[in-house]
């Protein structure tokens, strides 16, 4: 079978599902990190209070706190990267073994699909939940990055190093927590892509209510309110040396 052979299987509706599917996980993922001055992300408005942070690391004795922190967010990507390498494995184990699927789908829609579709379908799914892993172990990798240069800031406050060095491990905090959001959107994308096991107007529906929710929940929650409602960060002055 020709790859046109393999192609001809979908239908022209299942394309525009696809492309809707990539255009929507491309586009919610630019808007959310570069969205316009007047209507920030909640991506965006943690970064200042992650920079915050940083300096206040550097007056605070012990900083036992901040490595607790720092802590957390690591188990965090480590639990999520898990968990998509074990999704992984059972979606591939389904794409080896497809009858089960094809049985499913003949009862509900009473005709019979060739397990490539399911396979094709079930592949989508698969790399959604391997970008997610990626970034999440990309994301623990900066956060420990983050600890060490943490762990480098002079405990002399009037140290002129101790400023710039608790920027650096603010700039890392605030990838790691990027690619963790990235990574969260994979997850996002890769269970609305099962939907497509039901069929492309499936996917459609399932591609417009995950883009929904995770614009909703960085542009008009609740919690955006909290942060933007509470008291505005000043940035430091930088001292002259």
């Amino acid at each position: 079978m020709t790859m046109i052979d393999r192609l001809s299987l979908f239908s022209p509706l299942d394309a525009v599902a696809f492309v809707l599917l990539v255009g929507g996980w491309l586009a919610v993922g630019w808007w959310i990190e570069h969205p316009g001055a007047r209507r920030p992300s909640v991506t965006v408005l943690m970064t200042e209070y992650r920079r915050e942070w940083m300096r206040q690391l550097v007056t605070r004795e012990p900083r036992i706190f901040d490595a607790t922190i720092l802590g957390n967010l690591r188990q965090g990507t480590s639990f999520f990267a898990s968990a998509c390498m074990i999704a992984i494995g059972g979606v591939l184990a389904a794409i080896s073994n497809t009858e089960a699927l094809q049985m499913a789908a003949a009862e509900l829609t009473q005709a019979m699909v060739p397990s490539l579709i399911w396979q094709v379908k079930l592949l989508v799914v698969v790399l959604f939940l391997t970008h997610a892993f990626l970034k999440f172990v990309w994301a623990n990798r900066l956060f420990g990055y983050c600890s060490v240069v943490m762990a480098a800031v002079p405990n002399d406050i009037m140290h002129p190093d101790a400023q710039p060095r608790a920027a650096q491990a603010a700039e890392l905090n605030i990838r790691a927590a990027w690619n963790f959001n990235r990574g969260l959107r994979g997850i996002y994308y890769a269970i609305g892509t099962l939907a497509w096991l039901l069929g492309p107007i499936a996917l459609i529906a399932a591609t417009l209510l995950v883009t929904y929710i995770i614009w909703q929940r960085e542009f008009s929650s609740l919690p955006r309110t909290i942060i933007l409602n509470g008291p505005a960060i000043t940035p430091a002055k930088e001292t002259a040396p």
